[in-house]
């Protein structure tokens, strides 16, 4: 399995990690889920409590979104979020919230000031990792 990015889309989601630190930022990814293609990237608002080690999307994006991709062909086919000081790891933290099945997780690890970016699909109760592609 794998999922394709575009360069500016790579350096976006490097960029919203490095801005957001110390803490995560966070936002939902757009495309359709059959083939993983990623139409755009939308940053949104962290609300958790402890946004230095969690992150929580603001659900008014979410609803905003649903919205706005009702009748396209399009959906909300998984987030993005930052590590600040980790890999581009799921964490436990990120398995408690995770529950969609084939929901597709983008996680940016910031370790020493370099990014990493990993890809994991939330399926049958599990994060799978999914390679990454440049798609230009």
């Amino acid at each position: 399995m794998r999922v394709m990015l575009s360069r500016a889309q790579i350096a976006f989601l490097e960029a919203e990690a490095r801005a957001a630190s110390p803490e995560e930022c966070c936002g939902m990814i757009e495309g359709i889920r059959e083939g993983m293609a990623i139409a755009a990237l939308h940053p949104a608002r962290n609300v958790a409590a402890e946004r230095r080690r969690s992150f929580e999307v603001d659900p008014a994006l979410q609803f905003r979104l649903l919205r706005a991709l009702r009748g396209s062909g399009r959906s909300i086919m998984g987030c993005y979020h930052s590590h600040p000081d980790g890999p581009a790891e799921p964490s436990a933290s990120d398995a408690a919230l995770a529950g969609e099945e084939d929901f597709l997780w983008l996680i940016v690890g910031v370790v020493n000031g370099k990014t990493s970016l990993g890809a994991h699909l939330w399926k049958n109760g599990a994060f799978h990792p999914v390679s990454i592609g440049q798609a230009d």
